[in-house]
């Protein structure tokens, strides 16, 4: 009984309901692009230019700091120094992360956006997205995919609409989720204190491998994206709040001490982070209301894909696990973490290379709708599935496992 009431009380309301928040904010976004369009078109106006092109966009980079920070400041990096116990798991888990989620989720959305549904979602459609930071291109030159055209007033880049989605897609794959999953490890009953070291670590790592990477896959797939300006994101959207979150979880524990923290600060933050996800939402679908009331369908392509990469690292990560005789609690967070997306991270990115209004943001933004319902499948997947792990233990633990 006790263990049931551990994983019921493991989601909140705005993350219990998350999918339910989105399609609301899907509906007031398109409300707000209907009534008030220049409201939307305001605030994406509100940037910090370089060249007089827009870089950041302010009200994006403050919705993403206020959905990290709440993320950031309940991580003790001093846990870090632990992974060295279980150098298995962690070593599994980057694995999962790094060289396998982002191949595949190019592979998959190449597969199915490329080829498959090519058709279906227009093999002659285009979509406008933004130059790369720093370039000032002649118009009718082509880079990529691409050709630069006059569209605004401005000059923007024509690409295929499949390849926009493509990149979306690549921004999901290339980012290791370290928000959510802590609730999906939760739920599933596994070991807190390996999913802790992952969010820590996985933070760390994308300081150092986002750019690179994400430059090679998009390079790949025809979308012009210098690594640098991944880099730039990155360190705006992930090394800020990391830096300070940990600074203030150091000065606040120190003032007000570590119950005073956990007791009244920590819980002042939890729907933060919501909040600011669905604020980010309304200001995605008032541009792309129009195009999904036009196409519905649309959403469909991109989730397919989207779906079957998440499914499939699950089960390849739980699978090794597996063979390599984890226990359960050090499993399914492992599979959880490689399965799963920072899904805010990628908005934020594809919303500075590409713009609030391109289908690579829209990809982005389906990549929430159906994390969610996937991970809580997952989560229940792994609980029915516990029973593995007391087989594949070695006998001499096995009978000191099944004590615990």
């Amino acid at each position: 009984m006790a263990n049931n009431k551990k994983a019921e009380r493991g989601l909140n309301v705005f993350e219990k309901y998350l999918t339910i928040w989105v399609f609301l904010c899907i509906a007031a976004g398109i409300v707000l692009g209907k009534v008030a369009p220049s409201v939307a078109k305001y605030l994406d106006g509100l940037a910090i230019t370089v060249n007089e092109a827009p870089v950041v966009s302010i009200p994006i980079a403050i919705c993403l700091f206020c959905m990290m920070y709440p993320i950031m400041v309940k991580i003790d990096f001093a846990g870090v120094l632990k992974a060295g116990k279980s150098i298995k798991p962690v070593g599994l888990t980057l694995f999962a992360n790094w060289a396998i989620a982002p191949f595949t989720m190019y592979g998959i959305a190449l597969f199915f956006l490329g080829f498959l549904f090519k058709d279906f979602i227009g093999a002659h459609a285009y979509d406008f997205v933004k130059l790369p930071l720093g370039a000032d291109w002649d118009i009718g030159s082509r880079h990529g995919a691409g050709i630069v055209v006059l569209h605004h007033s401005g000059k923007m880049l024509l690409v295929p609409l499949w390849r926009s989605y493509l990149a979306g897609c690549i921004l999901l794959g290339i980012a290791p989720c370290t928000a959510m999953v802590l609730v999906w490890g939760y739920l599933a009953r596994g070991n807190d204190g390996h999913t802790l070291v992952m969010v820590a670590i996985n933070s760390l790592t994308m300081l150092v491998l986002y750019g690179p990477l994400g430059g090679f896959l998009l390079g790949v797939g025809r979308i012009p994206a210098p690594w640098q300006a991944l880099v730039l994101s990155i360190a705006i959207y992930v090394a800020l709040p990391l830096v300070t979150g940990y600074f203030s979880r150091k000065w606040i524990i120190q003032s007000k001490g570590k119950p005073w923290f956990e007791g009244k600060f920590l819980p002042l933050l939890t729907p933060v982070s919501i909040i600011a996800l669905l604020s980010t939402l309304i200001l995605l679908f008032s541009f792309k209301g129009a195009f999904i009331i036009a196409k519905p369908i649309t959403i469909l392509w991109i989730a397919v894909p989207l779906f079957i990469q998440t499914n499939l690292v699950f089960w390849i990560t739980y699978g090794l696990a597996r063979a390599w005789h984890f226990t359960y609690e050090d499993a399914a967070p492992s599979a959880m973490i490689g399965a799963s997306n920072h899904f805010e991270v990628a908005i934020a990115t594809s919303t500075m290379l590409f713009g609030l209004a391109s289908g690579a943001s829209l990809a982005t933004v389906v990549g929430v709708l159906i994390e969610v319902p996937t991970m809580l499948f997952l989560v229940c997947v792994c609980k029915k599935t516990r029973v593995w792990f007391t087989k594949s233990l070695p006998k001499e633990n096995l009978l000191g496992y099944m004590q615990k």
